[in-house]
């Protein structure tokens, strides 16, 4: 169409109906065993739906209000609630985190004293990628926020400060906490009573303050191929950067929220954050390295406060990922068009897949672009990921059946190492295997076995993901251990299992 002489595009409309074939088609080709969609357009509804089980075993069926853990999405909360305190002057995006938290240390004096709130948000401390992960997933570990608060200073950077993206989780912590105080209240309440009531967000929980009674899906894996219920995550201490249970009824009226620049209501006269602030949580913080895109024409990348933000053909896109162990989702605004998708799903290895590809075939609807068949080509990538994945680690365990004859004088492996920050582990002998466990984090202990020289691979108990690891031991002059690196087996392990980065010494 014209419009004073200049073209404007003019985009199509997405029916119901296809947004159900599209997420019927994935949900089949994924094998996932639920979802859930939102799709909000010009501040309406267009349409939310539920598909598949929130259980595999308890077969019910997943509808709008089945909550799932929303993992990383939870970020865009956190900044949410601090562009909160900033409008009421409780603190600027500018202050030093020192101001609030006095205990707060990082790896060098100098970023200490100049780290500020915008800096826990953005992902450019100098941190290495997921520097200090393995404190809190595995779940069940003993780490607080206090041990947060101080645990920075054990690491070598990455990068220089503010130089280079490095996606950081322990960070948000530190910002929930910096909520906490200055609101006297805890992050989790903070969320319920600032967010959640404001925008009827009624079925929605932060951290610790689980609902009763209300729908939650269960998470699942298919790593394997058949797919299986696996343990829910427990979210413990990390509600910031990733705590928060959803339903595509209640994130529909987030979504809404975010694309009224924080305005809410029927009548968009209550204000949740103000359009200044919402400028800024959309406003590139840390650049990314551009990818050349024919089909949708970006020009810039980077991440935000809680948002990775790029243009598609023309239009701002602010979008984020989530993930824990069996639950993926995706949350994405393409704010020109006043267009919002959350996707929500329950099982691990395909659940990813199913949020991008059926965001993007929704998005190009809208951008007006043909149909790019993005879950038959999310399908094959993943298939072709997979199977490399699977190549690798076979490998590894048949190299590990060839040589278990070997013998191993066990001797000079057992005892106690201590890493600075992640606390002691034990190696030691149990029905005559060598065996290894974690002091701090229960969840990592399994069976060590001989892979080479002076290399074990080591599986864990725990296997609701893809994280068995290497042990790398250091001998002395006697051949015995003096002390002990590791790092992930499959090329495909989550970076949360920073193994990498543990230097553990033998105490014992």
């Amino acid at each position: 169409m014209l419009l004073f002489g200049i073209r404007i595009a003019s985009y199509a409309q997405i029916s119901p109906g296809r947004i159900d074939s599209l997420m019927k088609y994935a949900l089949a080709k994924f094998k996932v065993a639920g979802a859930a969609i939102a799709v909000v357009k010009d501040g309406k509804v267009i349409h939310q739906h539920g598909y598949g089980v929130g259980s595999i075993e308890t077969k019910a069926p997943v509808d709008v209000l089945t909550n799932f853990q929303i993992a990383s999405n939870t970020k865009a909360f956190t900044t949410a609630a601090l562009s909160i305190l900033v409008d009421e002057g409780k603190l600027n995006w500018e202050d030093k985190v020192v101001q609030y938290i006095p205990e707060f240390k990082l790896y060098n004096e100098y970023v200490t004293e100049n780290f500020n709130i915008q800096d826990l948000l953005t992902h450019r401390s100098g941190l290495p990628l997921g520097a200090g992960d393995l404190m809190f997933i595995p779940d069940s570990s003993n780490f607080t926020v206090k041990d947060v608060l101080t645990v920075f200073q054990n690491f070598k950077p990455g990068s220089a400060f503010r130089t280079r993206y490095a996606y950081d989780n322990l960070l948000y912590i530190v910002a929930g906490e910096v909520i906490a105080r200055v609101s006297n209240m805890s992050y989790d309440s903070f969320i319920q009573k600032r967010i959640f009531e404001p925008l009827q967000m009624r079925n929605s929980s932060a951290g610790s303050l689980l609902k009763k009674g209300n729908d939650y899906a269960a998470p699942h894996s298919n790593v394997s191929g058949a797919i299986r219920k696996i343990n829910l995550f427990d979210i413990g201490m990390i509600s910031a950067a990733g705590g928060i249970y959803s339903n595509v009824s209640d994130m529909s009226r987030w979504l809404i929220t975010q694309l009224n620049q924080g305005k809410y209501g029927d009548d968009l006269k209550s204000t949740l954050f103000s359009a200044r602030n919402s400028g800024e949580m959309w406003t590139i913080h840390t650049v990314l390295p551009n990818y050349v895109s024919e089909r949708y024409h970006t020009h810039f990348n980077g991440y935000g406060l809680g948002w990775l933000l790029n243009d598609m053909r023309g239009n701002l896109v602010a979008m984020h990922t989530g993930g824990l162990p069996g639950m993926l989702s995706q949350v994405t605004l393409v704010t020109d068009l006043n267009l919002g998708i959350v996707v929500l799903t329950n099982t691990e290895y395909g659940g990813g897949d199913l949020t991008f590809a059926v965001t993007r075939s929704i998005m190009d609807t809208y951008l007006g672009l043909d149909d790019a068949g993005w879950i038959d080509f999310a399908f094959e990538r993943t298939r072709g990921n997979l199977n490399h994945v699977d190549q690798v680690t076979e490998k590894v365990w048949a190299k590990v059946d060839s040589v278990k004859n070997v013998k191993v004088e066990s001797g000079n492996f057992t005892g106690i190492y201590e890493d600075k920050w992640f606390g002691k582990i034990e190696v030691f002998l149990k029905d005559r295997q060598l065996y290894m466990k974690s002091f701090r984090s229960p969840k990592l202990n399994g069976r060590m076995y001989f892979y080479n020289a002076n290399t074990f691979a080591v599986k864990w108990a725990y296997q609701d993901t893809n994280c068995d690891a290497f042990a790398l031991f250091s001998l002395d002059e006697s051949g015995k251990a003096v002390s002990l690196k590791m790092k992930g087996i499959s090329p495909g392990i989550d970076f949360s299992f920073d193994f990498h980065d543990l230097d553990l010494k033998r105490v014992k």
